[in-house]
């Protein structure tokens, strides 16, 4: 059985799980309506549940492989944790989450299995099925970043930010990427902490000027 946690670590835990990616503050507030910071945030780094970075203002975070157990075993316990929920919505969703260990159970799956991200490879259908100009790709990148940064000149992740393009191919998203980077126009950086970077991270990467570039920063226009 895992330990249990308050109801908003609780929400922010399975709330990473299912976006199954890094998650900012902003763009967390947006979703759920609330922040992962101060003492919930320090409990669930002490336990290791989540990896948290600061690449601007703002903390962003993303569950660990420690944190997807956690919710695993958080899954089976029938009932939401104490002190008792105000909400008739938490008791109603352990009923779910009760039928959801079960499913688990008898299909033999993973929670990672169920919730984990899938990138596309290189050269498939999904990636190929629109031809965009260089000037619509970099609309779309635009468009993309600013719907998933917090204000301007954060750092997005390209992982994040890839998928919605549209379809554009990555040979010719790179080729604006760079030709961006070359100009000035668009940051491009490294992420620092490589121990928390996915297969996914490493797949949306842009190779330039010998190193992997994960990070993309857009200043205001």
């Amino acid at each position: 059985m895992s330990n249990r946690l308050g109801h908003k670590q609780t929400a922010a835990m399975f709330t990473l799980l299912v976006l199954g990616r890094e998650v900012s503050n902003p763009e967390l507030r947006e979703i759920v309506g609330f922040t992962l910071d101060g003492k919930d945030l320090a409990g669930l780094k002490a336990l290791g549940l989540v990896a948290t970075r600061k690449p601007t203002r703002a903390f962003a975070h993303k569950i660990t492989e420690k944190g997807v157990n956690w919710c695993r075993g958080e899954l089976s316990h029938g009932t939401p944790p104490l002190p008792k929920a105000r909400s008739l919505l938490v008791p109603a969703m352990y009923v779910l989450f009760a039928a959801l260990d079960g499913y688990l159970v008898r299909e033999k799956l993973s929670l990672a299995e169920v919730f984990a991200q899938r990138v596309e490879p290189t050269g498939t259908k999904t990636e190929q099925r629109v031809e965009l100009t260089g000037t619509e790709i970099e609309q779309r990148i635009e468009a993309a970043y600013r719907k998933l940064a917090g204000s301007s000149r954060d750092w997005v992740g390209l992982v994040d930010l890839r998928p919605l393009l549209g379809g554009a191919a990555t040979k010719d998203v790179d080729a604006v990427l760079r030709e961006l980077s070359r100009t000035g126009r668009v940051s491009l950086v490294p992420e620092s902490n490589r121990k928390a970077l996915t297969a996914a991270d490493h797949e949306a990467a842009i190779r330039i000027g010998g190193e992997d570039n994960h990070l993309i920063s857009i200043e205001a226009s």
